[in-house]
């Protein structure tokens, strides 16, 4: 199983970036998928998560700014950047915890990608 995230770049403040993230391989079902972040000198911090049957949950500091959606049939997940603050800075990784095709459960990170919103 692989975790493909892409999307990330340099954008200014106030401006948008879409992540998206596509699990591949074998893969049986997909319980929650979300979204890390790492800033330097920090620890890692959920930013959102969204599990297979509704519902998302956000970090307080990018509620109303970030949306976090997913397509089921192309085990991807993604997360809409808006209104983006130099503070969002870090690199952003994706997670999927999913079950495989032999009923093993385990949870999978992708590579992280890198958005630094200038000021």
């Amino acid at each position: 199983v692989q975790l493909q995230a892409s999307g990330g770049g340099l954008v200014q403040a106030g401006g948008s970036l879409r992540l998206s993230c596509a699990a591949s391989g074998s893969i049986f079902s997909i319980n929650d998928m979300g979204w890390y972040r790492q800033a330097p000198g920090k620890q890692r911090e959920l930013v959102a998560t969204i599990p297979s049957g509704g519902g998302t949950n956000y970090l307080d500091s990018v509620k109303g700014r970030f949306t976090i959606s997913r397509d089921n049939g192309k085990n991807t997940v993604y997360l809409q950047m808006n209104s983006l603050k130099p503070e969002d800075t870090a690199v952003y990784y994706c997670h999927a915890d999913l079950l495989d095709t032999g009923l093993v459960r385990n949870v999978y990170w992708g590579q992280g990608t890198q958005v630094t919103v200038s000021s």
